[in-house]
């Protein structure tokens, strides 16, 4: 009996240098540590306390006591900035990332974090 060697059928290999095209970081502005109580709903029997854990102008992360769903939309109310539309982009139990439809301003943004 012959033994026959079975043809390969890689595909002729070479090396590349390659760059990730995207930053390292997928940030859209500077975040910074807080700690503060902030509303979710707009009054009324949906209304909830929530305490804010980490701010950005786009967004901020939440610790809530009631739970939130991905890609629900609520009112998030900010001392001193008032009701935003916010979308729910993350959850993990009691704690949810949100982003705002709307940015918050720079001197907002300040003066929550110097609370």
């Amino acid at each position: 009996m012959n033994y026959v060697q079975p043809r390969s059928f890689s595909a002729p290999s070479f090396s590349a240098e390659f760059e990730p095209a995207i930053p390292a970081t997928h940030r859209k502005s500077r975040r910074a540590p807080v700690s503060f109580d902030a509303r979710v709903g707009r009054g009324g029997l949906d209304r909830a306390l929530c305490r804010v854990t980490d701010l950005s102008l786009h967004g901020a992360r939440l610790i809530t006591y009631s739970p939130l769903k991905r890609g629900q939309e609520i009112w998030l109310t900010l001392p001193e900035v008032g009701p935003r539309i916010a979308r729910v982009m993350r959850v993990d139990e009691f704690e949810a990332g949100v982003e705002f439809e709307t940015p918050i301003t720079e001197d907002d943004f300040d003066n929550l974090v110097e609370r």
